[in-house]
């Protein structure tokens, strides 16, 4: 497939190795310009584009920039047809991106980026730790293969979000449309806890709604107490507790 990437962070340049490894088409962009793209993103054969070159002629573009973003790169979207399939990969944090006020008041994240881009999305490769993406894949069939949900409205852009996560070395789990799309919000049982099919699917049924903002404070004031940056294993095991 022909695949755009905007955004070229942790999770953005993971994602333009392993689909440029698997024999996609990748353009990747950032927010400075494609000679600053790192050459790690670029190893497989992904090639740095603008922003504006990223979107023309995908048959998938995926969106790796912080959620606050998004508004800034609507622009981009009023020519892209649409039987494209946008995957969205960011997460709400109001002390990274600045309180929104439809999300406060419970907006889906995930439906606020559809209305910010004026078309549906697919949710996929949110609920992963960067540091997980980067060196917990795994073959398929691989036991104990680590599992991420993958949430749409349309049924065939929910398959082609869920054969992506596969080739990027993860179980993809259909986790329905974009309004239960909150269920893979952060600090729900879902996110970046790292868990099989069986245990994710147990995951997302459990998740309470009503407790998402207490999660994060309490993820927050915890994350700040660590006088180094945390491990990965720190992470999953901060994660975890939350929900025990």
């Amino acid at each position: 497939m022909r695949i755009g990437i905007i955004g070229a962070g942790p999770i953005g340049t993971t994602l333009a190795r392993r689909l440029s490894a698997g024999g996609h088409d990748v353009a990747v962009a950032n927010s400075r310009g494609p000679e600053t793209i790192d050459a790690e993103a670029l190893e497989f054969g992904a090639h740095a584009v603008t922003a504006a070159d990223a979107v023309q002629g995908k048959d998938v573009i995926v969106l790796s920039i912080p959620f606050g973003r998004i508004p800034a790169v609507a622009p981009l979207f009023a020519s892209v047809p649409g039987e494209t399939v946008v995957i969205d990969t960011s997460n709400y944090f109001p002390h990274r991106d600045g309180a929104i006020e439809a999300v406060e008041d419970g907006q889906v994240e995930s439906l606020w980026v559809t209305e910010q881009l004026g078309r549906p999305v697919v949710k996929a490769w949110n609920a992963v730790l960067s540091q997980t993406f980067h060196a917990g894949d795994a073959p398929a069939g691989t036991p104990d293969r680590i599992a991420l949900p993958v949430a749409a409205d349309s049924e065939e852009a929910r398959r082609v979000g869920m054969r992506l996560v596969d080739e990027t070395g993860f179980d993809p789990f259909d986790a329905g449309v974009l309004a239960d799309s909150w269920r893979q919000q952060p600090m729900m049982p879902a996110y970046c806890t790292e868990l099989g099919l069986q245990d994710l699917e147990k995951a997302l049924d459990s998740a309470d709604r009503d407790k998402a903002a207490r999660n994060r404070d309490c993820m927050l004031e915890r994350y700040f107490e660590y006088t180094s940056t945390p491990t990965r294993d720190q992470l999953v095991e901060l994660n975890r507790s939350l929900h025990r």
